[in-house]
């Protein structure tokens, strides 16, 4: 993890791209930053991701959004219960470089967060679509999903992103 990490801010300083899209497993994406995009999810422009499973939907930050952010160093999360609203802030994630909010990419209440992040917020790096999770909310609109991005979308305004 250690190396693709260096592999991607040194690829990313450089503006150099080694990755084939030939050779690239299905479930998964790259950027030319080498930032892991999966399909399957939604992700929002501010860079955050979106599981819908049943009547449950989990969000966390992207790959992208943890690799530009740095060591992950704290993270503010809401409580159990609370409302969200679809583009507005639930939290916060400081790291090593800059302190950013996390917007929710769908409405809804929260019914559980992610409590293992108080003690160990790195998992957002070393696994943000995994064990670095953050909330999971039970959507109030899930069509605000289709207002979201799929993967290629996402992996495409990443690129464009990181151009200018």
């Amino acid at each position: 993890m250690a190396l693709r990490m260096w592999a991607s801010s040194t690829a990313n300083a450089l503006r150099v791209s080694t990755a084939s899209r030939a050779n690239l497993s299905p479930a998964y994406s790259l950027s030319r930053c080498f930032s892991t995009v999966l399909d399957g999810l939604k992700y929002a422009s501010s860079h955050e991701w979106v599981k819908h499973e049943g009547s449950v939907a989990t969000v966390g930050i992207t790959d992208h959004a943890q690799d530009h952010l740095g060591e992950v160093v704290f993270v503010d999360l809401p409580e159990t219960g609370a409302a969200v609203s679809q583009g507005s802030s639930f939290g916060a994630v400081e790291s090593v470089k800059a302190t950013s909010d996390i917007n929710c990419p769908i409405s809804g209440e929260i019914v559980e967060v992610n409590t293992k992040l108080t003690e160990t917020p790195g998992l957002v790096n070393s696994s943000p679509y995994e064990d670095g999770w953050m909330i999971k909310v039970k959507p109030s609109s899930p069509s605000e999903l289709e207002s979201l991005m799929g993967s290629k979308e996402y992996t495409k305004f990443c690129e464009e992103e990181d151009s200018h």
